[in-house]
């Protein structure tokens, strides 16, 4: 899952001429990225002892002329593919940005998230009326921050919640804002309810999500069915989602397993167009005590992500 607050760091050339917003810049010092996004795993990674691995695999890899590139784009390519080396973490990379990067507190993945969320009707690009009274729900391409999302969401939610049973469409859903998550899910609950843990290696701390006591609108509520649609592309925020919803037995999975990212990151901008983004914290999920991390949300009934809402629609039908 994804998390958008940052500290800024931008490693440039002086000398070098400013590049456009829309030219990339090239990676005049390759060495001060690298040895920036090492300092920034070691600081703040998950797993420390993980972290120190890969600070030694990446000054490695530098002084053997790996990175000898100029291109922010294929640098940010090699040095994440060293970063997933040793524990295959999806969120830990060195995100290559075809804009210029706001060089702001956490707006590199805020200023993507935004174009977004205004071309997806706020990130639900689809609400549909099918047979017997089932509502078909879309959420794509993320659960965008909940300051953004709150409005439209709550707005399809509540048109919804006259359904007989609903379908929850997150294959296309890439993640977001875990409070996102967990404003979803107090549509689809009766009752205020423990949904998450997270760990955060800063400050050694424990926080839970739960379930909001009140939501604007309508409830779907806790006692109809619920089936949410999984593929190889729903990832992190999504992800979780999903899994609430199953570990509390309030949904049935249906599709394929998903791509397996359960840490939550930060973003730190180390070149105009590079973005080194660092998992925080880890989930722990109250009923099962662990999370989907590696694995994925796997289905309770598999089929093919495309056939997921036809398998859907036959079993509502019975």
């Amino acid at each position: 899952m994804t998390t958008t607050t940052a500290t800024t760091t931008v490693t440039t050339n002086s000398s070098a001429a400013p590049a456009s917003a829309s030219t990339p810049a090239p990676v005049t010092d390759v060495p001060a990225v690298v040895d920036e996004t090492a300092r920034l795993l070691t600081e703040h990674y998950v797993f420390p002892d993980v972290a120190e691995q890969l600070a030694a695999l990446l000054r490695r890899r530098l002084a053997e002329g790996a990175y000898d590139v100029e291109s922010a784009e294929e640098l940010g390519g090699l040095v994440t593919a060293d970063l997933q080396s040793v524990n295959g973490d999806l969120h830990l990379r060195l995100k290559y940005h075809p804009e210029r990067v706001p060089q702001a507190q956490g707006e590199a993945t805020l200023a993507a998230m935004r174009r977004d969320f205004d071309a997806s009707l706020g990130g639900v690009p689809r609400v549909q009326l099918l047979e017997g009274g089932t509502a078909l729900l879309g959420l794509a391409p993320a659960l965008f921050p909940l300051s953004w999302a709150a409005e439209p969401l709550s707005a399809a939610l509540t048109l919804v919640a006259r359904a007989d049973a609903l379908v929850l469409d997150l294959r296309d859903n890439g993640g977001g804002d875990p409070d996102t998550v967990a404003f979803v899910c107090s549509y689809l609950l009766d009752e205020r309810t423990h949904l998450n843990t997270m760990y955060a290696r800063v400050g050694d701390r424990y926080d839970q999500s739960w379930s909001l006591p009140h939501v604007p609108g309508a409830r779907f509520g806790g006692t109809k069915p619920v089936y949410v649609l999984t593929g190889p592309r729903t990832f992190s925020a999504a992800e979780e989602l999903a899994y609430n919803l199953q570990q509390l037995g309030r949904a049935t999975i249906v599709g394929e397993s998903t791509l397996g990212g359960a840490h939550p990151r930060e973003g730190w901008t180390v070149h105009p167009n590079l973005e080194a983004t660092i998992p925080v914290g880890r989930s722990i999920n109250p009923v099962s005590g662990t999370n989907w991390e590696g694995t994925g949300v796997l289905p309770d009934v598999p089929c093919a992500a495309p056939d997921a809402l036809d398998r859907t629609l036959a079993l509502i039908r019975g």
